[in-house]
């Protein structure tokens, strides 16, 4: 069988320093806000060349504490990509904010940049460019069209640890970056765990206090926080990962350019751009007879995923929230999109055998 993913053997190869960081955090005997989660901020704003980085519980939580940190006016509009995962929306709900729906690009399936400005109001107050899949939104457009406007740009990057343009990593090209290090992710941790990058003084204080109970110094409580904080023991573990996140993006690479150079033209396979680092967080094709083909490589044992199959604004927990506005490109990729399996675990021969099997399809 060739499992989509399999976590534990992922970890094993890095069980040894795992141990030996549970071992100090053991010894330390702080477990909130100590040693480890100081480190780990560290250096994962000098890995993405952003001046602070403020460790959070999750992905969902980092999107909306940087949503809240501009204490925008309650009811302003937040423009994101129709074919999002839920997070983004639900961040912006949770926030006090309505999402505003933009469809897709139906080659790099991140935000149709073409289609944001005439979704914008008087009340647009954000761009959230989701990074999906391990590709960069188009981001000059997006920062052309944030300074005409005079908004703000929130990069979600749970998707796009190491990606780039032009050597510019994703999550310096807007105000505010939030990371999910969901245990599938490039740089996954052992549980939830979550993070914000920016280079404003201003942001990060805010946001530290706000995941802090709104409190700079203990048991004194200045704005209206959350508690949502980087566990030490994840920050541990997520240190040491960090030291392989190119080796694992690169060894990613590798297997998308097997499917892309050898899989036959009956799939629609991601688009290359020139200047773009795609880290393929998710490796996905697209085909019309998506639920056949994904029940022939089950019965070859070959395990896949969907991302996604129902998009945000067909689902029942934000039914009251959108209008009757259709997406149609969201609706072809969400019918038809198939993620194969891409990961550290993986050989090429893997990735062969899979090609193999699908172009007999």
């Amino acid at each position: 069988m060739i499992e989509y993913e399999n976590l534990h053997k992922l970890n094993q190869r890095f069980a040894a320093d795992y141990h030996e960081r549970l071992g100090e955090v053991l010894s330390a005997g702080q477990f909130i806000l100590g040693k480890q989660v100081r480190e780990f901020e560290n250096q994962f704003a000098n890995y993405c060349g952003a001046k602070y980085c403020v460790g959070v519980g999750n992905g969902t939580d980092a999107l909306t504490l940087a949503l809240r940190s501009f204490s925008f006016p309650k009811g302003s509009e937040v423009i994101v990509a129709a074919n999002t995962y839920i997070a983004s929306v639900m961040a912006i709900v949770n926030a006090n904010l309505i999402p505003v729906m933009v469809d897709s690009d139906l080659k790099t399936y991140t935000i149709d940049v073409s289609k944001i400005e005439e979704s914008i109001t008087k009340r647009t107050v954000a761009i959230m460019a989701v990074h999906l899949y391990g590709k960069c939104c188009g981001m000059d457009s997006i920062r052309s069209i944030a300074d005409k406007f005079q908004i703000k740009i929130i990069e979600d990057c749970a998707q796009a640890h190491g990606a780039h343009i032009n050597g510019k990593k994703a999550g310096t090209f807007g105000d505010i970056a939030a990371f999910s290090f969901y245990p599938t992710k490039n740089l996954g941790a052992l549980g939830d765990a979550g993070a914000l990058i920016t280079s404003s003084d201003d942001h990060s204080k805010k946001i530290r206090m706000l995941g802090n109970y709104g409190s700079e110094k203990k048991y004194f409580n200045e704005i209206l926080g959350s508690n949502s904080r980087l566990d030490e023991l994840q920050a541990a573990f997520l240190s040491v990962k960090l030291k392989s996140l190119d080796l694992i993006n690169d060894h990613k690479r590798k297997l998308a350019a097997i499917y892309s150079n050898t899989l036959k033209q009956d799939f629609i396979k991601p688009v290359i751009q020139t200047g773009y680092f795609d880290v393929h967080h998710i490796y996905n094709v697209r085909h019309q007879k998506r639920d056949k083909l994904r029940e022939y490589l089950l019965k070859s044992q070959i395990g896949t995923e969907i991302h996604y199959p129902v998009p945000p604004y067909k689902q029942k927990a934000l039914s009251d929230l959108f209008d009757r506005r259709e997406y149609p490109v969201s609706d072809e990729i969400h019918e038809t999109t198939l993620s194969l399996p891409i990961s550290w675990i993986h050989s090429e021969d893997d990735i062969r055998k899979v090609v193999k099997v699908m172009n007999e399809f």
